[in-house]
């Protein structure tokens, strides 16, 4: 293949990129697009919905939703939950997956605890709400954001030990090594040098588990009420006269914007923390 062949296949395959690109990012423009419009400009806008060009648009729609005590509520609500639950699944997680990758366990073995912790991801969620809505009922803890932060780490955990138990097996060993003989401990080791050294990696399922929190809808609608999250209230937005397609589209943008925020500012972390170790030599 020469040299023009092989730029024609790259334009090619660029083309076609673009094309399924914009076919996945057009629903999350019109709903972008929508946020921003008068009621009555919802369905009879022309184009693609280009604010300035096809439609002036306006933050009223925007300024009515954040103003509602519901939506600062769920707001809140689902802040604490998600961002509560990564901590806490990362604070217990990190030393089961070093655990996992630096000793060796007879009963079970290490492939088989492992899998027990993939299992819980595979899990259907409705196997595990029944059990969590009667515990919770007899704790005294039902419809509380603590209980849906136990829920929450429950199901996320798995992320991180998962992947970080792989990014621990993948650092040499002597590097901690190294540590031990100048005097540190088994802990000491995990916490100045593996876990130093695998940032990436946490960063990355935190940002995974993080999102699972945020959009959990699930659990949500079944173990809260007055405690009701982002999910809930987003799909609660249907009156008599059916539904309110630019309070919608408010919703899902605010639903969108701070996992998104976040994606962009540790893009980097998320591709080499799931890369790391995938190449050696």
């Amino acid at each position: 293949m020469n040299r023009n062949q092989g730029s024609l296949l790259t334009s090619i395959y660029t083309i076609i990129a673009l094309a399924i690109t914009m076919i996945f990012f057009f629903p999350l423009w019109w709903s972008f697009s929508n946020s921003l419009r008068i009621p009555k400009e919802t369905f009879t806008v022309t184009g693609v919905g280009v604010p300035f060009i096809n439609f002036t648009p306006t933050l009223g729609n925007w300024q009515h939703q954040l103003s509602f005590p519901e939506a600062q509520l769920a707001l809140t609500n689902s802040s604490v939950i998600a961002i509560l639950s990564t901590l806490l699944a990362v604070v217990v997680g990190l030393p089961a997956a070093y655990a996992l990758a630096r000793f060796r366990f007879r009963f079970p073995p290490n492939k088989d605890i492992t899998i027990w912790f993939i299992s819980q991801r595979v899990l259907p969620p409705a196997a595990a709400v029944v059990p969590f809505f009667m515990i919770w009922n007899m704790l005294g803890i039902y419809d509380t954001k603590f209980s849906m932060i136990l829920v929450q780490t429950t199901f996320i955990m798995p992320f991180v030990i998962v992947i970080v138990r792989q990014t621990f097996i993948d650092l040499p060993i002597e590097l901690e090594e190294a540590a031990m003989v100048d005097g540190a401990t088994h802990i000491g080791a995990f916490l100045k040098v593996a876990v130093p050294l695998s940032i990436p990696a946490i960063a990355a399922a935190s940002l995974i588990m993080f999102t699972f929190a945020w959009n959990d809808y699930f659990f949500a609608s079944v173990l809260t009420m007055k405690n009701f999250t982002l999910p809930i209230w987003a799909a609660s937005d249907v009156g008599t006269r059916g539904i309110h397609f630019w309070f919608m589209a408010v919703k899902t943008m605010i639903a969108i914007v701070l996992p998104l925020i976040l994606c962009l500012f540790a893009q980097r972390y998320i591709v080499r923390g799931l890369t790391l170790g995938a190449v050696k030599g």
